[in-house]
Order: structure tokens, then sequence, then C-alpha cells
């Protein structure tokens, strides 16, 4: 009877070793043959090394100084290094961590992103597809220095996107920022009273895009959004309040037609930043002042705007005010 427990237990760890010698073979086979291919496409893709750790539980991935330049959007990243963690019975839920600076470069600008720890929970649908079922991103101290001049931080940022079981192109995101400081917190102008940062910066919704995000999305293009049904955005700085929610539709184009009903307590500190900051003309700021208090009044506080943002045409109008052309968007 020992003797069978023990050859059951010598059976047992070696197929258990035989299963982790087949997914890291598996790894430094497609890790390289994946980048060969980008290179084909005429990719900039390039890394140092690549090693594989974790015997026998895990399947543990390093690349170290990694290089990725699509040349059709003109977005290129570099990192030092990039790990993949994955339980060797469970290859198909990875957590990414990436390295506290890394450089996303734009066309027209570089962004150097610091962290002091950004990492996802990806769960994939088994298969080669690699179809996100489900994620979960969290960045730690996030600081975005720009070279076309301007910087953003944030003390915690977390993304979730869970993919709806019934319609696989459609995800329900949720987004939080804590003490998100924007752009235009670095450079408050005096007479301003706002703080530097967001007390509150959220938001909810459903996306519906035209394909699911898979491996495709990377290699070739990224999946593009049909439909956006916002559920709710907050932004609350000082004392100025923004929610935000309605549904739009969204061509191929990146045009979208639809309605966003806006509600802002405090809504004059908008224009005030606005006139401040120079970049739109007072005249025009006066004229949407003068036309959105008269419908405050209307809703018998004059502190608090409820009013639809309308996209129609390639338009965009604030209640019944042309306010400028549509947002296009799309996914680069």
């Amino acid at each position: 009877m020992m003797r069978l427990l023990t050859l059951f237990v010598l059976l047992a760890a070696l197929g258990w070793s035989s299963f982790w010698f087949v997914g890291s073979w598996a790894l430094t086979s497609a890790v390289p043959m994946w980048f060969e291919y980008r290179r084909a496409d005429g990719w900039v893709a390039e890394y140092e090394a690549l090693s594989v750790s974790g015997f026998p539980s895990r399947l543990d991935s390093t690349l170290n100084n990694l290089t990725l330049a699509d040349p059709q959007t003109g977005v290129a990243w570099d990192a030092p290094f990039f790990n993949m963690h994955a339980l060797t019975y469970k290859p198909h839920h990875v957590i990414a961590v990436w390295p506290n600076e890394q450089t996303i470069a734009i066309p027209g600008e570089k962004l150097t992103l610091t962290t002091g720890d950004m990492r996802a929970s990806l769960v994939f649908d088994p298969g080669i597809d690699l179809t996100l079922n489900r994620t979960n991103i969290a960045i730690e101290n996030l600081g975005v220095a720009s070279t076309a001049n301007w910087q953003m931080a944030a003390s915690a940022v977390n993304l979730a996107m869970h993919r709806d079981t019934e319609a696989p192109a459609t995800y329900r995101v949720a987004f939080k920022a804590d003490d998100l400081s924007p752009p235009a917190g670095f450079a408050l102008p005096d007479g301003i009273d706002l703080p530097r940062s967001f007390s509150s910066f959220r938001a909810n919704l459903t996306a519906t895009f035209d394909q699911p995000w898979d491996r495709s999305a990377i290699e070739h293009a990224r999946p593009q959004p049909v439909t956006l049904d916002l559920a709710l955005a907050e932004i609350v700085w000082g004392d100025l309040k923004l929610h935000a929610a309605g549904q739009v539709t969204i061509d191929n184009t990146g045009d979208p037609t639809g309605e966003v009903t806006i509600r802002a307590v405090n809504w004059r500190d908008i224009l005030d930043l606005a006139r401040h900051s120079g970049k739109i003309s007072v005249s025009m700021i006066d004229t949407v002042e003068q036309a959105l208090g008269f419908v405050a009044q209307l809703s018998g506080n004059a502190n608090e705007l409820d009013i639809p943002l309308t996209f129609s045409g390639g338009a965009t109008k604030l209640g019944p005010l042309p306010i400028g052309p549509a947002p296009r968007i799309f996914l680069r």
C-alpha cells in the first residue's frame, strides 16, 4: 500500500512539473514570436531579455527593457521591465505589474508616468484570442508629466471593466481617482479660490464596442465605442460640483449623437476659471454666462444649473446655446 501511495505521489509530482515546463516553454516560445510578428508588421518591437520563474506553482515572467511603437497610430511605449504572474493551473488569470517609471509617446508629445505601484488583474476567456473577461487596474501615487508643458497627479486611480455575459462587446466600466490634480490645478490663476485637486472624480458607465477587447486590440486596432450609457459622472472641486448622466451613440468617424444632462452647483466658478485662463474670448464667456444665468433663474436657484448637453451633426449645444464642435470619440 505504501509503495502504491509513494508511486502515486511521484507520478503526481512528475505530472505537475511537466505541466509547469509546458507552460514555461509556451511562454518562452510565444513571446519572441509575438515580437517577431510585430516587427514584420513594421513596428519597433524590442526587449533585452525574457525570464520565466516560479516553479512549480507559478508562471512568473519578466521582460526587460521593452520598446513598442506602432507606426500606424504613432503611439510608443518604453519601460525598463514588465512583469506577468499567473498560477500554473490558471494561466488565463494574469497579474501584470508595471515599473515605477515609464514613457508613452503620442503624436506631438511624450508622457512620463511615475507611480508608487501600478498593477492589474486580468482574466481572459480560455483560448488563443485572449478575450478579456474582466480587469481591475490599480495605480498608487500617479504622476504624469508631458513635454507639451502640462502635468497631472493622483494619489490613487482605479479602473474596472467587466464584460456583459450576454453581449460580448459590452463592458461595465467604473473609474475612480483620489486627489486628482488636473493640469489646470497646477496653474490656477490669481483670483480663483479653488484647491489644487478634486475631492471627487468618478464615473460609472456601460460601453459597447464594435468588437470585444482581445489580443487584436494591440496587434491590429483598438475596439471603438459605439454606445456609451453614462449612469453617473461626478466631479467635486472645492465648492464646484458637477454631475452628468445620459447616453450617446457614436458613428464610425467618432462623432457622438445623444444627450447628457449636466447638473452644476456654483457653475459660475467654471466660467471664472475659463475667463482667467485666457484661452476663451471674454465676449463668448459673457454671452454664455448671460444665457445660462437666465436658465438658472427659471429653475429658481441661481447657483444651480440643470441643462442638457446635446451632440448632433458634429456640433455641441449646452441647452439652446451652440458652444462648438462635438468631441471626436476615437481610441487611437
